[in-house]
């Protein structure tokens, strides 16, 4: 009888465990750990849609979410050391926002689910090897914009510009496909390409005023080091009354004349959905990577008119 009345109540304890995991009592908590290779408002916003997303569908920080974010401040090493104390903390799914960043994840783990956003070409990048699903830990969602939509702009707003001046970093991949892409398309438009290298953020300023006098526009890309240095771009098209266009809004507000790009808060949000999947079960490898076919044109009217740009917008 004893040995009936102990089972009984293992039965009974068991029973209520199952029914507390059942109700969500006992919930796993899920950790998403988030890493940008520099501060900046573009990159924040995609942070900022992440957690939103993550939110919206039932993770929140504090009941079943653990969140971490960390800035590598521009600098690939520490990149690379944040990497490895995401996978020592086994985080359940790693989000690195910027190409540097998701490279330096991606060499530290090949277990941990990575979505990877912000990235403007994940194949040249060497994240995956192609637009389809990976088939490994790695998807995520570009923010590339094509090439020839920007030199449609440019033609429309500056129709006597012939030659383009680019900055971007020679050491990032996203950069590098992209000028690459822009050379390729060239010759449809009638533009030639001077190229003014920023290894650093400390190199922006000088890159810029490499190209006074030797073009008639300049265009920053998406590029983080040119980014984080930006103001300093418009400051060199301000005084040199160079027209000056950007790959993403926030450098139109800080000083570019116009702008082609998307919104980093819905591409965040478009991140969020994919962790949310991730985290509710499915296979990283069986998602295929993602972009964005919203384009935005933005506009700074001040920029333009110090810049000597008196045209229409396009």
């Amino acid at each position: 009888m004893r040995n009936l009345s102990m089972n009984m109540k293992r039965a009974a304890v068991a029973s209520l465990l199952f029914g507390a995991l059942a109700s969500g009592a006992f919930a796993q908590e899920k950790s998403v750990a988030v890493t940008a290779i520099v501060d900046h408002p573009a990159l924040d916003a995609v942070r900022d849609g992440v957690l939103a997303e993550l939110k919206a569908s039932g993770f929140e920080v504090g009941k079943n979410l653990k969140w971490q974010s960390q800035s590598a401040q521009g600098n690939t090493g520490t990149a690379a050391q944040i990497a490895r104390k995401y996978v020592g903390d086994g985080a359940s799914v790693i989000v690195p926002i910027s190409t540097p960043s998701a490279q330096a994840v991606a060499v530290a783990t090949k277990d941990i689910p990575i979505v990877y956003s912000a990235v403007g070409d994940p194949v040249a990048a060497g994240l995956v090897k192609s637009w389809a699903p990976s088939g490994t830990n790695v998807t995520g969602v570009s923010d590339s914009v094509p090439a020839e939509k920007q030199l449609e702009v440019i033609k429309q707003a500056v129709p006597a510009a012939k030659r383009i001046g680019v900055i971007y970093n020679p050491g990032e991949a996203n950069s590098v496909a992209f000028v690459a892409s822009m050379k390729s398309k060239l010759s449809a438009y009638g533009y030639s390409l001077v190229e003014a290298a920023a290894p650093r953020s400390v190199d922006v300023s000088t890159a810029a005023k490499s190209l006074i006098g030797k073009v008639d526009l300049i265009f920053a890309p998406t590029d983080n080091t040119v980014a984080s240095a930006f103001p300093g771009v418009a400051k060199v098209a301000n005084e040199a009354k160079i027209p000056l266009f950007a790959g993403d809004n926030d450098m139109v507000k800080q000083g570019a004349a116009f702008g082609l790009g998307l919104n980093y808060g819905d591409i965040g949000r478009q991140t969020g959905k994919i962790v949310v999947r991730i985290l509710k079960g499915e296979a990283p490898g069986a998602i295929a990577s993602q972009t964005s076919a919203t384009y935005e044109l933005y506009v700074n009217a001040e920029a333009a008119k110090a810049q000597g740009v008196t045209c229409q917008k396009a």
